[in-house]
């Protein structure tokens, strides 16, 4: 087996001709280093925004099944009152829906019920419409939240019907300002309520998420005491509302592998008491799986269109050591005439062509690592660049490089010493 002593002589005889080129053999390389450097880029790109998804999924808890109250499209859907100008809608998930979950799925370890209502919050002079969520301690469980500054409901708050509220950090900023933020006394709607604790908030990307940018969570026990169920807007045309028992249940599975077929059974224990589709099913698991096979298929995408830059690299390699080929005729014969094998022609031209490539394919990776970063710092947009995709930029641009070299050195190796002296 020849070791390197065998191939130094053509290695530097390589790099010597590639410096002796500068400008021709800068030019050429560009290809590569574009090349290589879209792949990383693109594929970081795409993985940031991927990455940013699916961990919103996940943050929704993978035990979870999200079931939502959504108001049908069907005028059957809202009941009138007697009262001329007066309408109340009635639709949605109902307390009863709740227990017979609990009842008749199997594998269920926990429901957590909330409802929510936009109100008007007041803080001295300062107003904001918060999204109110009526709910239990367990709801802080089942979807986790960073606590920020104080606490999170307890059962104390439910069985005193104490009125406490924990809100969001925007909601906080929006509201509070530069105020001491906890124990300070809040206005919903009919209601003052003591600011107990601050918690992060979160986004649920393609789910219906348990959150939005402003939220104040209350004890559903105290709800139920200020506000009751239904939620009446009067107008010069007179009374218009709703009433739904629960906007959502979130439903906490023992085990990942029974969430779906859960999923399937709370869907069919609706219907049989829901006339109308007036619910929604969210399965964060089946959105996380559907959201890998989209990446996946993304990166390919992303990166066969990267790839084709390197196609024009390596097509740009195979034309300039064509054309040092004939150039180099007369040096080719010379050689030839004086004993060199083709085998150590056919070695020569690749590796300058894999100088060429692996200098190209390094420079790329610096261009590769850059972008997504300019990208980040400029945009806020979120990028992640994976060792795979470097590893696999620069191993695709070594070998482009040595197939569209391979040509020329054939061709170089295969020339007639006779022919090729009398080359001018």
């Amino acid at each position: 087996m020849q070791g390197l002593s065998f191939y130094w002589p053509f290695i530097r005889l390589g790099v010597t001709d590639v410096w002796r080129h500068k400008t021709r053999s800068f030019l050429t390389m560009l290809g590569m280093v574009f090349g290589v450097g879209s792949v990383i880029a693109m594929l970081a790109v795409g993985e940031g925004a991927s990455h940013q998804a699916l961990e919103s999924i996940k943050r929704l808890g993978s035990q979870n099944i999200m079931v939502n109250s959504v108001k049908p499209t069907s005028d059957e859907s809202t009941s009138s009152s007697a009262t001329r100008g007066a309408r109340l809608a009635v639709y949605g998930l109902l307390n009863d829906d709740e227990a017979r979950i609990n009842e008749t799925v199997p594998g269920v370890e926990k429901t957590v019920p909330a409802r929510m209502v936009r109100r008007n919050a007041r803080f001295n002079e300062r107003q904001l419409e918060l999204r109110v969520v009526e709910t239990i301690p367990e709801w802080f469980e089942v979807v986790p939240r960073p606590v920020l500054a104080g606490r999170v409901l307890n059962e104390a708050d439910m069985e005193s019907r104490a009125n406490v509220c924990v809100l969001t950090e925007f909601g906080v900023r929006k509201l509070l300002a530069a105020e001491t933020m906890l124990g300070q006394r809040v206005r919903l709607g009919g209601g003052v309520f003591e600011v107990v604790g601050i918690v992060k908030n979160e986004s649920g990307g393609t789910v219906r998420a348990p959150d939005s940018d402003a939220d104040a969570y209350i004890p559903m026990a105290t709800a139920a005491r200020l506000f009751g169920v239904a939620n009446i807007r009067y107008s010069a045309g007179g009374m218009e509302g709703e009433r739904v028992e629960l906007s959502q249940i979130i439903v906490k599975m023992r085990d990942t592998s029974v969430v779906e077929a859960g999923a399937k059974a709370i869907e069919a224990m609706l219907k049989r008491f829901h006339k109308k589709q007036d619910f929604k099913i969210d399965v964060p698991l089946s959105l996380l799986r559907e959201a890998e096979k989209t990446k996946r298929t993304y990166n390919v995408v992303l990166g066969a269109i990267a790839g084709i830059s390197l196609l024009v690299g390596g097509i740009g390699i195979m034309n300039i050591m064509l054309a040092s080929v004939t150039e180099r005729t007369k040096e080719i014969g010379i050689r030839r005439a004086i004993g060199a094998r083709k085998s150590r022609i056919v070695v020569q031209f690749l590796i300058n062509t894999c100088v060429l490539s692996i200098g190209g394919g390094l420079a790329g990776l610096v261009v590769g690592v850059a972008i997504p970063l300019l990208i980040t710092f400029f945009t806020q947009m979120p990028t992640v660049i994976q060792p795979y995709s470097m590893v696999l930029a620069f191993g695709i641009s070594v070998g482009i490089g040595i197939v569209f070299g391979l040509y020329p050195a054939l061709r170089a190796a295969s020339l007639d010493p006779i022919e090729a002296l009398r080359h001018e």
